[in-house]
């Protein structure tokens, strides 16, 4: 099981960046899937997730401005980031779950695969 996350980098304040996470070696529509992000000396903060029946929660800090989809023909989840803001400034990670349980935004941060994370810097 593998998540391999691109698309990070460098905007201004206002500007918008879109994250992918391709997975391989498992089927990910049975699975949920979400993002966490971690900023230096911060806790890991759960920030969106998409369950088998394509229920959506966003993590109130990007309500509005991040959104959540996926492809399930390729695989990928994605995250489109709009209005970013300078506390936006993390590493972004995807991860995903069997236990749909705990499919919820707080414990993100917790399930079991996740990827190696890309850098989203917000000047």
């Amino acid at each position: 099981v593998q998540l391999v996350e691109s698309g990070g980098g460098s905007v201004q304040a206002g500007g918008s960046l879109s994250l992918s996470c391709v997975a391989s070696g498992y089927n990910p529509s049975t699975y949920c899937r979400g993002w966490f992000r971690q900023a230096p000396e911060k806790e890991r903060e759960g920030v969106a997730t998409l369950d088998t029946h394509g229920a959506i929660e966003y993590a109130d800090s990007v309500k509005g401005r991040f959104t959540i989809a996926k492809d399930n023909v390729n695989h990928t989840l994605y995250l489109r980031m709009d209005s970013l803001k300078p506390e936006d400034t993390a590493m972004y990670f995807c991860a995903a779950t069997e236990y749909l349980d705990i499919c919820v935004v707080p414990y993100v941060p917790h399930f079991p695969t996740r990827g190696q994370g890309t850098q989203v810097t917000v000047s």
